[in-house]
């Protein structure tokens, strides 16, 4: 039998006489992996800090057994300046060639100091001082934190052979399959403790709410959705998801059919695209470098409406230089971009920049003043709204300021959801969140009808949201897979040929390039233009029709016959501005 390292028992923490828990009762054991799992607020990191003594119980008792290493991961901890971070590890006697190792796979250069180091360099330092010193316990609150994807693989590989008891928080739901052997939940202050890892948490999770509610049921009490219990609204949001994937299913096979005729040639026939479809982006042998460092190797690819692209590689492959070559933030040193001329892109990046700290919540959502916000062609109540993002009514009014980073990512994306425009980009969306709202970020986004570029290391997260992966590499190469992480990762494993390579080898022709465009292709390209205005104008006509009940109430022949034509011109111009792009391409390619 397992020896007990650590034991808390009837363990209470309070925060102005309210408890964030307690009679809590836990212990931890030899060879213990610990998945420490709950909402945000719930008291997780509380708990952690509970461990560690850095917060005192109210009540209860904490027992270390004697001789035991407890390290808990600092946030936010003081470094000594002008000294190199070698020098550091090397100070709490490490080995120099152990601290090297850890240094070169967190991404850490030996010999920088953190005199000037970012937010993330120093999370990474402090992972790193955390396992040189030879913990018994340690304790990870947010360990892949600006980790990038070979670092939070080593570090999995580390925790797997980790001779010690390790508690961690994450909300990186792959991470913590990998590593965990136990599960430890906190719900509404009781803490659930599972010895099965969180493989098998959504199951085990699942089930012990479907227990409360039968108990419920027969004690005739009646059960209400809380804003500090949303357990009906996540176990049906499950369900959604585990539905909504047959539907990601498809949309991976259309793309796999579309990039399998781009192999064989870049210039694909709108005829071959699937139904509705039409080009969002169109990049051709598009490249960048600063210096003697090449970013981004020559790069070509296709983005339809509706697909939505993941973008995985190492810290500093070039990642958000790509994307913003993509949106035309930033011009590429050679090759060309084309975009759909009603391209509108909202872009949401780690800095939160988007956010006014000083304005309320309310003010976020709602800058021209009123209680509505628009969500498409529709309106929802600000309060009602910001509940299905999982905000309290009481911090509705509130200042952006005084919310966590998990809760302003949470905003963010109420924001972006209320009017993401026909291309959303996000980067790094799912830092700081918690597992409830992770599944509603992956709701929001399979019910999202545009096109989605998405930078993360998350790998689940992927799994459950793109249709294509890009995988950056550091020597600027990018190859294009369908699929998530995983679908990536299997046609490595196997080498199979990626669908996509950076520069997709055109097939010969035997007739030689035209060198100028013909009468017929030039006065075609010079009318799409208005051709498109007067379709979208129509359209636009058409959407105030049928806005509201009103004209179905009183003639209801008409709405239909509206309806249809809405339908056929939405189309005709899915179609026209297909064609624009594709004889802008032809003039260009002419060009050169």
């Amino acid at each position: 039998m397992a020896t007990a390292l650590l034991r808390l028992k009837d363990a209470c923490v309070r925060f102005s006489g309210t408890p964030v828990f307690e009679n809590l009762t836990a212990q931890i054991l030899e060879g213990d992996r610990i998945c420490l799992v709950g909402r945000n607020g719930c008291g997780k990191s509380t708990l952690l800090k509970a461990i560690a003594k850095i917060y005192e119980l109210d009540d209860g008792e904490h027992f270390l057994m004697p001789g035991q290493n407890l390290v808990y991961l600092e946030q936010d901890k003081a470094y000594p300046l002008n000294i190199s971070t070698l020098e550091l590890l090397e100070s709490y006697d490490a080995k120099s060639h152990e601290a090297r190792s850890i240094l070169d796979k967190l991404g850490i250069d030996p010999n920088s100091s953190l005199n000037n180091a970012s937010g993330g360099q120093r999370r990474r330092f402090a992972l790193a001082e955390s396992l040189v010193k030879n913990p018994t316990i340690l304790l990870l609150d947010e360990p892949t934190n600006h980790l990038d994807l070979p670092s939070i693989q080593w570090l999995e590989e580390y925790l797997t052979k980790f001779r010690g008891a390790v508690v961690m928080i994450s909300h990186d739901r792959r991470f913590l399959e990998n590593t965990s052997n136990t599960t430890w939940w906190i719900d509404r202050g009781t803490l659930h403790v599972n010895k099965k890892g969180f493989k098998e948490f959504d199951s085990w999770s699942t089930m012990l709410i479907e227990e409360e509610e039968r108990r419920l049921e027969k004690l005739n009490t009646r059960l209400r959705l809380e804003t500090d219990w949303l357990h009906y609204g996540v176990t049906a949001r499950r369900k959604r998801n585990q539905g909504r994937l047959q539907r990601l299913h498809e949309l991976r096979a259309e793309r796999r059919d579309v990039m399998q005729n781009k192999t064989r040639s870049i210039d694909v026939n709108p005829a071959n695209l699937p139904r509705g479809s039409k080009i969002i982006i169109e990049a051709k042998d598009i490249q960048k470098s600063y210096g003697d460092r090449t970013v981004v190797q020559p790069f070509s690819c296709r983005i339809l409406h509706q697909d939505k692209i993941g973008i995985i590689g190492p810290n500093g492959a070039g990642k958000s230089t790509l994307v913003k070559m993509l949106v035309g933030e930033l011009l590429p040193d050679a090759g060309n971009v084309k975009q759909g001329n009603t391209l509108k892109v909202t872009y949401i990046d780690q800095m939160r920049s988007e956010l006014n700290p000083t304005d309320t919540l309310w003010e976020t959502l709602c800058p021209a003043g009123g209680d509505q916000v628009w969500i498409g062609n529709e309106t929802k109540h600000v309060v009602g709204y910001l509940k299905e993002f999982l905000f309290n009514e009481s911090q509705i009014r509130g200042q952006v300021s005084i919310l966590s980073g998990g809760e302003k990512n949470r905003l963010l994306l109420a924001k972006a959801m209320a009017n993401p425009g026909n291309l959303l980009v996000l980067d790094e969306p799912t830092n700081d969140l918690d597992m409830d709202t992770l599944d509603l970020l992956v709701e929001c986004l399979q019910q999202y009808l545009g096109t989605l570029i998405v930078v993360s290391h998350d790998r689940d997260f992927l799994d459950r949201t793109v249709t294509s992966t890009y995988v950056v590499s550091m020597t600027g190469e990018v190859q294009e897979y369908v699929g998530g992480y995983s679908d990536a990762q299997q046609y490595i494993k196997t080498t199979q040929k990626p669908v996509s390579k950076a520069k997709p080898k055109e097939e010969p022709t035997k007739t030689s390039a035209p060198k100028r465009l013909s009468y017929n292709l030039k006065r075609e390209w010079d009318e799409l233009p208005k051709k498109i205005k007067v379709i979208e104008q129509r359209i636009s006509v058409l959407e105030v029709l049928l806005e509201g009940t009103e004209l179905y109430e009183k003639n209801p022949k008409a709405f239909q016959a509206y309806s249809e034509e809405l339908q056929q011109k939405q189309e005709a111009l899915d179609t026209a501005e297909t064609r624009w792009l594709e004889l802008e391409m032809l003039a260009e390619n002419i060009k050169q």
